[in-house]
């Protein structure tokens, strides 16, 4: 992966972000991780990326993630080379993103367990999908964790399958988010 190229992309994405939300308490990471599984009786695919990046306002509930596809990482070099050049088409589409806002109101002062569901777009091979995603948020002693759980069906973001493997890849695979944000500090 292109280290500066993502650099420059995250801080694109959070320039953009803050001077939307100048006024709000913005947290944080750099590292949030996204995992996703395939299921098929012939073949079982899977792959996690730890380098997603997550701003989340905490004043008006926006919420931005994007991740670079080439930071997936497979258990198999030939799983990962089809993906990024036969499915993904990470020259033409080198990231994902969802942008949108929670739907709750949290306090961010009280620790504690919440339900959650953001309303958004979610864009992947350039499609974008206007998705309800629901998931958790944790709060900890000033430290939000986000659990995400979903499912993204490739015929939605025209996502193409040779016929030779369409029995090894599911039409529907299960995304699963963790990310750890912290509170970004003010200079």
């Amino acid at each position: 992966m292109d280290t500066k190229l993502f650099r420059w992309a995250f801080l694109l994405m959070a320039s953009q972000f803050l001077a939307i939300c100048a006024s709000g308490q913005i947290y944080m990471t750099k590292t949030g991780q996204t995992s996703f599984f395939s299921e098929t009786p012939l073949e079982n695919i899977s792959a996690v990326n730890q380098q997603v990046a997550v701003l989340l306002n905490s004043t008006n509930g926006e919420i931005a993630v994007r991740m670079q596809h080439r930071a997936f990482t497979f258990p198999n070099k030939l799983m990962q080379e089809h993906y990024n050049e036969n499915y993904m088409e990470t020259e033409k589409y080198p990231a994902a993103s969802f942008t949108g806002k929670l739907a709750e109101h949290i306090d961010y002062s009280k620790d504690g367990t919440y339900a959650v569901s953001a309303e958004g777009s979610l864009d992947i091979h350039g499609v974008k999908q206007k998705r309800v995603l629901k998931g958790q948020l944790t709060i900890d002693h000033g430290q939000c964790t986000l659990n995400c759980e979903f499912d993204v069906r490739l015929a939605d973001h025209n996502i193409q399958v040779p016929t030779l493997v369409i029995t090894k890849i599911a039409e529907s695979i299960s995304v699963k988010n963790k990310f750890v944000l912290i509170l970004k500090k003010t200079s």
